[in-house]
């Protein structure tokens, strides 16, 4: 019996204790009793699996890594504090002192910092290219060039780059191709099985679903692996067993709200299609989307993100965000809170306008994290900062 997602993401556990325990327990301990001295000494030079100290492994963290790896179709994967850390401990296990890495343009705020602050500190350079110049890709490697990073869809444009295409340019450069999956998470797209090296998400995302908390993991090949352990025990963005106990909890839920995300997704994004307010509206499975086809090549629905743009620009922008009363103004997504965004004055307010144009931001621009409230709350919510926009014209 090959189970489904649903299944794996429920049933998949780790041993159970003398007690039998139904849930895995939180394994809150800072370190692991060897039986003798011998023991000890084969699980520091890696003879005899287990548990030594929790910056190492935990059985609480261990059970949600093989779970994410499992899902996404890895030989392994590695818990981190955050997100961010998983993308900064990817990057900084791959490089090295003048190498280079192409990115696609579309991507986290603070993946940017990291590409344009943080690594030429040390000599590691980056370059940007365009989801739709993929033609002109091939300009930018050289022969430093390691890595491929993309996020796709991308935030907050929804943009689409093909993987099976940039698995097939990686290989034929011989850079390793790292993926960004926190929109879509591995219940409705799976990087590795598309040419990827390396999954990255940001646990706090979808696969909390709940605002909880902070957590990131990196998934990938057995090679791999090895050399992030390496980095991840030495360097310490060790995720903390609670929070791995609440994202292995959020995991057995993830299929059955990614349903109630798009599903709600869908009845928002045509609301706003309809409305004279709005100039555009951007959902990966709507006709409109100009990669509508590609969408439903490689994910398995469109996810739980609608972008828009208002008219009026950014003073309309921000009046329709400050006319809410439901929906919540946070940095955060993947909540089962509606969350609203305005990216030219928070998320990616750092960026010239001509930058943010180059990604397809404008001042107008709205992004929805639709929550699992009633579709028609959201939508009575969203009417207010409409009906706040029109009065105020």
């Amino acid at each position: 019996m090959d189970p489904k997602f649903e299944t794996k993401a429920i049933r998949l556990q780790g041993e159970r204790s003398q007690y039998r325990e139904h849930s895995t327990p939180v394994y809150y301990t800072s370190s692991f009793v060897f039986n003798d001295t011998e023991q000890g000494k084969r699980l520091f030079e890696n003879k005899e699996d287990g548990n030594v100290y929790s910056r190492y492994s935990n059985p609480t963290v261990s059970e949600f890594e093989n779970k994410m790896a499992q899902l996404e179709g890895g030989d392994g994967a590695l818990a981190t504090a955050s997100g961010m850390s998983a993308i900064f401990s990817t990057l900084s296990t791959l490089v090295s002192s003048g190498d280079h890495i192409l990115s696609s343009r579309s991507i986290f705020g603070s993946t940017h910092q990291i590409l344009t602050q943080i690594l030429p500190k040390w000599g590691i350079t980056s370059t940007y290219v365009d989801f739709d110049a993929t033609d002109k890709w091939h300009e930018h490697v050289t022969a430093n060039t390691k890595i491929l990073f993309l996020e796709t869809p991308s935030n907050p444009s929804l943009d689409l780059i093909d993987l099976e295409w940039a698995g097939r340019f990686a290989k034929e450069h011989n850079l390793l191709l790292i993926v960004d999956n926190v929109f879509c998470t591995p219940y409705l797209q799976n990087p590795l099985a598309l040419g990827a090296d390396v999954v990255v998400h940001s646990a706090t995302k979808y696969i909390d679903g709940q605002g909880r908390a902070l957590g990131g993991v990196i998934i990938s090949n057995s090679e791999l692996i090895e050399k992030f352990t390496f980095f991840l025990r030495h360097s310490g963005p060790s995720l903390s067993p609670m929070n791995a106990w609440v994202f292995t909890k959020g995991l057995e839920t993830l299929a059955v709200r990614m349903d109630r995300h798009q599903s709600s997704a869908h009845t928002i994004g045509k609301f706003m299609e309809a409305e004279p307010l709005v100039e555009w509206v951007k959902y990966p499975y709507f006709d409109s989307h100009p990669q509508v086809e590609l969408a439903k090549k490689q994910q398995r629905g469109g996810g739980g993100i609608v972008t828009f743009g208002i008219k009026g620009g950014f003073d309309a922008g921000v009046k329709f965000m400050d006319s809410l009363e439901m929906a919540s103004l946070t940095p955060n997504l993947g909540d089962t809170r509606t969350i609203l965004t305005h990216p030219a004055s928070t998320t990616h307010s750092k960026l010239s306008e001509e930058e943010r144009l180059q990604v397809g931001i404008t001042s107008g621009t709205i992004r929805i994290s639709v929550g699992l409230e009633h579709p028609d709350d959201i939508l009575e919510d969203l009417k207010k900062g409409i009906s706040a926009v029109q009065k105020a014209k």
